[in-house]
């Protein structure tokens, strides 16, 4: 398995490889792409007792969808977000978000546990964003909030059919 850089990445996005939409060459670094935050958020219901986690939990069912341009957290807050991008991988690439690490020094986690982008996805990626200070964090849409690392897979996967594989929103 190899991680693409920069003109490896160009070249898969020139021969319709890997789709990225909408996609700004700015955002493009030497081995990864940015992605910003869009406008949209889900804050969870902070009065629960007890959340059972099992299959059948639905994030939806504790949470408030939120359309903003900004959204602050409090000190140990967590929020999810969603991606201006959308992003659209062959069956031999996968992708792995990673915060920037000009916000984790500032204690944000931006993507807290599942990072893995699966081979053959056409979606946008939602972000688990934690406040890890102890001041309230305020977050802006249109950040370059977190980064994409694309990786080829030894083998070709099937397409990605799993519940989350066409989101485009919260």
């Amino acid at each position: 398995m190899t991680i693409l850089t920069k003109d490896a990445i160009l070249e898969k996005i020139k021969n319709k490889k890997i789709a990225i939409s909408p996609f700004n060459k700015n955002n493009l670094g030497p081995a990864s792409y940015d992605l910003t935050l869009d406008n949209k958020f889900r804050l969870f219901n902070l009065n629960l007792k007890t959340l059972t986690v099992d299959e059948k939990t639905d994030y939806k069912n504790i949470s408030t969808p939120y359309t903003t341009n900004s959204l602050t957290l409090k000190p140990g807050e967590f929020a999810l977000g969603i991606t201006k991008e959308t992003i659209k991988l062959p069956n031999n690439i996968c992708g792995w978000l990673s915060g920037r690490s000009r916000f984790a020094r500032l204690g944000i986690g931006i993507h807290v546990t599942a990072n893995f982008v699966q081979p053959g996805i056409n979606n946008k990626q939602i972000l688990e964003i934690k406040n890890l200070s102890n001041t309230p964090i305020k977050l802006k849409a249109g950040t370059k909030i977190m980064q994409i690392i694309f990786e080829t897979t030894q083998g070709k996967a099937t397409s990605y059919k799993g519940k989350f594989a066409k989101q485009t929103s919260l």
